[in-house]
């Protein structure tokens, strides 16, 4: 039941970036290039890999949605 419980969370954080991302008409290439306007390199393809994933540390989370000028998110547990 453990696992089936992470990867619920997983799912849910990789979905909220990415529904973030697609509420602004961005791609992983603009993401690289605004993460990178507040000093965090990273490539489109890790971008791609670390988000579909969901497996990314809370600062990433919150660098990404400061990024893309995320002032607040839909965080409500069904």
């Amino acid at each position: 039941m453990r696992d089936k419980t992470k990867k619920q969370w997983t799912f849910r954080a990789r979905n909220l970036i990415k529904g973030e991302l697609a509420r602004r008409g961005l791609n992983y290439d603009d993401l690289a290039a605004k993460l990178k306007q507040i000093g965090v390199i990273d490539s489109p393809d890790n971008l791609r890999t670390k988000i579909n994933r969901g497996t990314f540390s809370a600062a990433f989370m919150l660098q990404t949605l400061e990024a893309i000028g995320c002032k607040s998110v839909d965080v409500k547990v069904e």
